[in-house]
């Protein structure tokens, strides 16, 4: 197993607070593999539950504390898997947490659609809330000891293949093609139609594609509508459903109420490459590739993500264009400072664009490429 840098902070919450933890993340991206190695560091006895099992919806959906208790007594921890298919699941933790002040509680979901909406009210202030990635460059390079030659000549599988966990384990492009059309076809739709009352499924199958052709640039919804024959505010609210199902993220413009920057349109990206290269059934080598540009940018954009947060920094992200083409590819807003970033592949460097350092004079700026790249990627200590 790879370690998770998540796994620290989670044991001193668990271990310090009587606060609910809830780790959010996709299918496949190791919750339930890092919550044992947590419960292992616990002592007490665990009662571990898996929503998928009918026998336990019932109950845990009961709002019957005389139920409940009958479940959890005699367990000093319970775990619950997949939480968001048990329907009520918010107000009957609320019900455990406040009637059973000894049990510790934590809970997993691969969407945040129904997880969130029936947990976040009735748990407000009951709970401590993560998300979990696919692999990070630090994490991998932790458990592989690889140095900074070794990373680079890794690049190409990151950007082809993704960085789910079971990836770094199998041997053959073959192999992660087959497993990641598999995650594709039963958790991107099946699941994800399953959270949501979706008249057209088929549609958010063209959605998903369309997206993954467009990685890098602005997206603009009313195309999407016209494309998808289908009402805007349908293509809103699969856009959210994706993002709250941690397929995809958006980066909106950036402006500081300048009249000439570009904010209307937003950008889309994937949390993992692997699932959009699946979608489009493209895993050539990049030699052979006219998207390395936005598979890079991509990458980087995913990785930074992860990296603050499980750095535990918070961080606003946009994008920045001008109507007159100067632009950056990152904005990140954190701890009070600005900073612009550019992605580069190759050895590329630049310089920053005249109108952000006009506009901007306070803001930071830095370009990266595949020389300096863990510069921006790695872990603080």
């Amino acid at each position: 197993m790879i370690p998770r840098s998540y796994l620290a902070l989670l044991k001193s919450d668990f271990s310090s607070s009587s606060k609910i933890i809830v780790l959010y993340g996709a299918r496949q991206v190791g919750k339930t593999t890092l919550v044992r190695e947590l419960l292992k560091t616990q002592e007490g006895r665990v009662l571990e539950v898996n929503a998928d099992e009918r026998p336990y919806w019932e109950v845990l959906s009961s709002r019957d504390w005389v139920k409940l208790q009958a479940l959890v007594g005699g367990y000093d921890i319970l775990f619950i898997d997949e939480a968001q298919r048990i329907s009520d699941i918010g107000i009957n933790l609320k019900i455990l947490h406040d009637k059973a002040p000894w049990l510790k509680i934590i809970v997993t979901g691969s969407s945040s659609l129904d997880l969130a909406s029936r947990v976040q009210e009735p748990l407000t202030g009951r709970v401590w809330t993560y998300v979990l990635y696919p692999i990070s460059v630090s994490e991998w390079r932790r458990y592989t000891a690889a140095n900074v030659f070794e990373t680079q000549s890794a690049l190409e599988s990151f950007l082809r293949f993704g960085m789910y966990p079971e990836i770094f384990f199998m041997s053959t492009p073959t192999q992660k093609q087959r497993y990641l059309q598999e995650i594709v076809n039963s958790y991107l739709y099946k699941d994800i139609l399953a959270l949501a009352n979706i008249k057209f499924p088929e549609k958010l199958q063209q959605l998903l594609k369309l997206l993954a052709y467009q990685i890098g640039s602005e997206v603009s919804v009313q195309e999407l509508s016209k494309s998808l024959q289908i009402h805007r505010d349908a293509v809103l609210n699969y856009l959210d459903l994706l993002e709250k199902t941690f397929v995809i993220f958006r980066l909106g413009g950036f402006s500081g109420n300048l009249r000439k920057e570009v904010t209307k349109m937003d950008k889309v990206y994937f949390f993992d490459l692997g699932i959009r290269n699946a979608l489009i059934g493209h895993f050539s080598d990049l030699t052979e590739r006219s998207d390395v540009g936005q598979l890079w940018e991509n990458f980087l954009l995913a990785e930074r993500i992860k990296r603050n947060a499980y750095q535990q920094r918070f961080a606003n992200y946009y994008f920045w264009r001008t109507y007159y083409g100067s632009e950056l590819d990152l904005v990140e807003e954190a701890e009070g400072r600005l900073m612009g970033y550019e992605f580069k592949w190759g050895k590329r460097r630049n310089t920053p664009p005249s109108a952000w350092i006009e506009a901007y004079p306070h803001a930071g700026y830095q370009c990266y490429n595949t020389e300096n790249f863990l510069e921006f990627l790695e872990e603080q200590p």
